[in-house]
């Protein structure tokens, strides 16, 4: 359907923004937004620069960020957009490295916020929040009057990057009050192409005025059990037409949720904004989610429909103190769940300081392949097999998925679920009509170890040549002299390269060619830095094929670097700028690149290699001092309203173990971040400067990181204090099995094993060849 929508620029624009009922479309064509979330409130402005290019490096294209009230509202009419609250700059910022923007305006928005974002004073005027309340719209026409002031000259209208406004967030029956503020924050200067908002528990929206955005999360911080793995969670790994997810916000809605017909979402493309890129730690659930459950699920919403992938959070954060209270999530304001009171660390792919995970590589694997082909498969819709479980209880069918255009598509595959292990599938090959002609991939039948998930190409071009089949997931196209496209090996699986024969004249390379009938086989492949095949198309074009190992295709990054575009292999973090590659962390491995530089002394295949040593030196030590033992561990205390276990106070921290922690001078080298690592295990713990909070964590099993650089100069006149406090061995917390303490000697638990100061260096790595 076309024109319904109350969306979209006017088309006149020759980088128009428009939206149907399928998909979005730039500059008239397709358009697959890949967004993350990153609180521009919650990291220091200072670094806000080095931070997104870390976004962008890892293929995210739009930047979501929540406007939370009571940072820049604490007191009635004192507005305060200074420092690390000024949105102005960080959207200013965002342009300037050719990110998009998504302003998630509120008022209500949630994000562990304390009153979901509201001031105090809100909670405390005589009005109704959240509906269409005179006295409510009061409060909230300055506020809108006043982001509309900060994003003066940077919306659409003036050629800025703010490409979708939210209102609101998990409101689900006021569809009027959304109207509202929409009206409101347009006559207040927000202008955007998009307005969103989140459509899950099946949220009474206004009908084409908003896209609704949906979400999924392998785990649920906000889950009432104490133990055990949130079954809400499985649906996500299960490919299949159904958008929304009501356990999201479940926690605070006063309705039970009823009915499942998602009829009404034909009208909007399948979106999503909170795709579970990570799990915050409540006092009570504290999960440890892997990388492969985030990937898994992202790849599980793409197989599914997803044409705009939206990640909550992908750069995690801490949260602010105010001036009058802490402002987190907490059941002293009334929330079911108590959230620490700095750390929102996600376990994003990008960590509370900057740090890179896991999942930052496994994510940009699948961002690498959408690059070049997410415009088509925003095109192409989901056809499920005739076989397909139908129940989520289903652990034995193997889950996959086709989504095509009729003529062209990708396959689908994911046999990975956290907690619950799902078997090893053997004798497995895949049927899949496409423009009248029978598809059976691979060849000869495979097996799909347990724990794989992949997507493979159908009937896709290769330059001119058409590939018809492939045995390896597709991470882009390089623009050289000739397109080389890029594949990796995936779950061990022999690669097959199978094309349609007349369309390919020639072909050169380390592979075994032979004719099929009409098509042309090519098998026996070593993935690697040095598979590389040339191939000439039936109109004597040139092209060439890639095929990458699955180990090094994680480490692969790509982007225009010394006047080319070129494909990027470190075993350590980069990020590529104009001119330069910064490499992060320890080591001294060669960073391989391709096409190869000029500069290149040495090759690895068809791969340049270039040093990017790291100074050598032992990394200083702290010195840490035990000032005071702890005490009995702290009695369970059980909130009344959500009967859920409650953190400790304040108070509690008179009993915890306290630890003076001192950090020399010459840990700290440049503007670097430096990470102090503590090895523990307990209950919660805090680190104070001069006695000032600064960072805390309710213990789940991976060691405590605090990013020293932004204290640096508090740190070396104060030192560092870290109280810590047992875990008791009856606390009604949920725990990994895979960390739950084996032992709890006299009742509970704590010992801090060990401390480590962890330099993480840039090294940057420039080309003298232009």
């Amino acid at each position: 359907m076309e024109g319904h929508l109350r969306l979209g620029d006017l088309p006149h624009r020759p980088d128009a923004i428009t939206v149907n009922s399928r998909y979005l479309s730039r500059r008239g064509e397709p358009w697959f937004p890949i967004m993350g979330e990153f609180h521009y409130g919650r990291y220091p402005a200072s670094e806000w620069r080095e931070e997104l290019l870390k976004v962008r490096a890892g293929g995210v294209t739009v930047v979501a960020t929540y406007v939370f009230w009571n940072l820049h509202e604490e007191r009635r009419g004192i507005f305060d957009w200074s420092g690390d609250r000024d949105l102005s700059r960080f959207v200013t910022t965002c342009a300037e490295l050719g990110l998009d923007v998504v302003v998630r305006i509120g008022p209500w928005g949630h994000g562990e916020s304390r009153n979901g974002g509201f001031p105090d004073w809100v909670l405390e005027a005589g009005c109704v929040p959240r509906t269409d309340d005179p006295r409510y719209i009061e409060l909230v026409w300055p506020l809108f009057e006043q982001i509309g002031s900060r994003l003066a000259g940077l919306t659409r209208k003036h050629g800025g990057p703010v490409v979708a406004v939210q209102v609101e967030n998990e409101l689900y029956d006021q569809p009027d009050h959304l109207v509202t503020l929409k009206r409101i924050a347009q006559a207040a200067g927000i202008d955007a192409p998009l307005w969103t908002a989140t459509g899950w528990g099946h949220a009474q929206l206004p009908p084409d005025e908003v896209i609704p955005l949906f979400g999924g999360y392998p785990e649920a911080a906000w889950d009432t059990a104490d133990d055990g793995w949130p079954q809400q969670s499985r649906a996500h790994y299960f490919f299949g037409p159904g958008r929304d997810d009501d356990s999201i916000g479940s926690d605070l809605r006063t309705t039970e949720v009823t009915g499942s017909d998602e009829s009404h979402l034909a009208r909007y493309p399948f979106a999503t904004c909170e795709l579970g890129s990570g799990m915050y730690t409540s006092y009570h659930r504290r999960p440890i989610i892997e990388a492969p459950d985030i990937a898994a699920l992202g790849l599980v919403k793409l197989g599914s429909g997803s044409v705009w992938q939206g990640y909550y959070m992908y750069h995690g954060a801490s949260q602010k103190i105010g001036a009058l209270s802490t402002l987190q999530e907490s059941h002293a304001t009334g929330y079911p769940n108590d959230c620490p009171v700095i750390s929102y660390d996600f376990q994003a792919p990008l960590g509370e300081y900057g740090q890179f995970r896991d999942s930052f590589h496994h994510l940009r694997l699948q961002h690498l392949w959408l690059a070049g082909d997410g415009p088509d498969l925003a095109t192409m819709t989901l056809v499920m097999p005739p076989d397909a479980p139908d129940d989520t209880a289903d652990r034995k069918t193997l889950r996959w998925c086709v989504r095509s255009d009729g003529r062209s598509g990708f396959l689908f595959v994911n046999n990975h679920q956290p907690v619950e292990t799902l078997p090893a599938h053997e004798e497995v090959e895949f049927t899949v009509e496409l423009g009248g002609r029978e598809l059976v991939v691979p060849r000869e039948p495979v097996t799909v170890p347990s724990g794989a998930y992949f997507v493979w190409p159908l009937a896709r071009p290769v330059g001119g040549s058409l590939l018809l089949s492939a045995t390896a997931q597709p991470m882009g196209v390089l623009d050289a002299d000739e397109p080389v496209h890029v594949f990796c090996q995936t779950a061990g699986i022999p690669v097959e390269l199978v094309f349609d024969a007349a369309t390919v004249a020639e072909v050169e390379g380390p592979a075994t060619v032979e004719h099929d009938g009409d098509r042309l086989v090519l098998t026996d492949l070593a993935p690697g830095s040095d598979c590389l095949l040339r191939m000439r198309d039936a109109s004597g074009a040139r092209a060439a094929v890639l095929v990458l190992d699955a180990a090094r295709a994680l480490t692969a990054a790509r982007g225009r670097l010394w006047g080319a575009h070129r494909l990027v292999l470190s075993e350590r973090p980069v990020v590529i700028e104009e001119g330069r590659l910064v490499v992060y962390g320890q080591g001294s491995s060669d960073v391989r690149i391709f096409p190869a530089p000029a500069s290149a002394t040495r090759t690895d295949g068809v791969f340049g290699l270039l040093p990017a040593p790291v100074a050598a030196g032992q990394a200083p030590e702290a010195k840490v001092e035990q000032v005071r033992q702890a005490g009995p561990a702290r009695q369970p205390v059980i909130d009344p309203a959500s009967g859920r276990a409650s953190a400790p106070t304040d108070a509690d921290f008179d009993q915890a173990a306290v630890y003076r922690i001192t950090i020399p001078r010459e840990a700290f080298t440049g503007d670097e971040e430096v990470l102090l690592r503590l090895d523990w295990i307990g209950d919660v713990g805090r680190a104070y400067i001069g006695g000032r909070l600064v960072a805390d964590q309710f213990w789940y099993g991976p060691a405590w990181e605090i990013g020293l650089r932004r204290f640096r100069e508090e740190i070396l006149e104060h030192g560092l204090e870290v109280r810590l406090l047992p875990l008791s061995e009856d606390a009604p917390v949920f725990l990994s099995p895979e960390v739950r303490p084996m032992a709890y000697p006299g009742g509970s638990v704590l010992e801090l094993r060990s401390v480590d100061l962890i330099p993480v260096p840039r090294t940057v790595v420039i080309e003298d060849e232009l």
